[in-house]
Formats: C-alpha cells, sequence, structure tokens
C-alpha cells in the first residue's frame, strides 16, 4: 500500500520477466482503492479498514470525520488494537484534524468511547509537558545560557509535570545550564 497516488500507479506497472508468457503484474493499494471510512458504523464493522482510511486520507479534508468515526467505534476492539490501531489514526491525520479533535473534547464534545475520552487526554497531557520543556529550554536560550545536549535531551524527555515547573523556576535564576540538573529537588 502506498498513500501516494503517482507511485501507486508507477508500482502497478507490469513487469516483463524475461520468460515468454510471464509479465508479474504486482497488486498495489493506492488511496483510489480505500474507502473514506466517516461513518461510524462501518468504522465498527472493519475497523482495518478505517484505520487505513486514516492512513490513505488523513491529510484529506475528511481527515477529522475519519479520526471521529474511528474513535467512536474503538471500544469494541481488544486493548492491543485499539493501542496500535489508535496510534496509526492519529499519526495519519493532518494537524488540523488531531487539533480538531482536541477541541472537540475541551468543548463538551463527548465522545461515546472510552477509549477516544482517554487517548484525547493523553495526547493533551503530551502537549503540556511538551511545552514546558521548550520552555525551560527558551528561558535558558533567552538568558544567553548555552544549553548543552544532555541537558537539552533530559529536559525534553522528562514526563514530570512538577519537575518541569521547578526546572522553568530554576531556569530564571541559576547561572550555568548545567545547574538546572544538579538537585532536581529544589
Amino acid at each position: 500500500m502506498t498513500i501516494n497516488a503517482a507511485m501507486a500507479r508507477w508500482c502497478s506497472r507490469p513487469i516483463d520477466t524475461g520468460h515468454p508468457g510471464w509479465t508479474l503484474t504486482p497488486l498495489v493499494l493506492g488511496p483510489q482503492g480505500v474507502p473514506v471510512v466517516t461513518d461510524v458504523e462501518q468504522a465498527r464493522a472493519a475497523p482495518e479498514v478505517a484505520v487505513l482510511s486514516a492512513m490513505a486520507h488523513g491529510q484529506s479534508e475528511a481527515a477529522e470525520a475519519i479520526g471521529v468515526a474511528f474513535f467512536e467505534a474503538a471500544d469494541e476492539l481488544d486493548e492491543e488494537r485499539r493501542a496500535v490501531y489508535g496510534d496509526l489514526v492519529l499519526s495519519s491525520l493532518n494537524a488540523a484534524a488531531r487539533r480538531k479533535l482536541e477541541a472537540m473534547m475541551k468543548s463538551g464534545y463527548q465522545f461515546q468511547s472510552e477509549f477516544a475520552r482517554s487517548y484525547v487526554a493523553k495526547g493533551r497531557q503530551e502537549g503540556i509537558l511538551e511545552a514546558k520543556a521548550h520552555d525551560v529550554l527558551a528561558i535558558l536560550e533567552a538568558r544567553g545560557l548555552e544549553v548543552p545536549a544532555e541537558v537539552r535531551e533530559r529536559v525534553l524527555a522528562s514526563t514530570d509535570i512538577d519537575e518541569l515547573d521547578r526546572w522553568i523556576r530554576r531556569a530564571a535564576v541559576i547561572s550555568d545550564a548545567r545547574e538546572l540538573l544538579a538537585t532536581t529537588g529544589s
């Protein structure tokens, strides 16, 4: 499968094997061969097709509707498939669709699927962590402090909001970026 229509056409060209009568014609699934799944019942009946729909059409204007249909239907999947398929769908949707799904959750829209509610909440939490980590680095850089790679990596890898909040405050007063990590308890 490819999400690029031109690549699908190129890959599906017959290949002459050199043996008389033996021409290989590859089977290639391109975006034109994947339905746009925006109906919850259709996504529930064929979740793998819904995932392929997100992969093939997740950059289109239908991306938001595809995402909503998948997440509404995802509760009926086993935990492993919900997680893997959810990651594939979210990573395939354009940024506007991902933001819209999150905005829907914030505005009071209630996804029927518990999985969808928890997935959007997890994405929001990850966004907060990333923003705080970038704030730490921005303060250090704005103060003209050189930020060594090990400090940058540690800050960006943090999954502790309290730690990041402490680092934001420390970044405003330390004289060397390495001091940020010297005592994480203060």
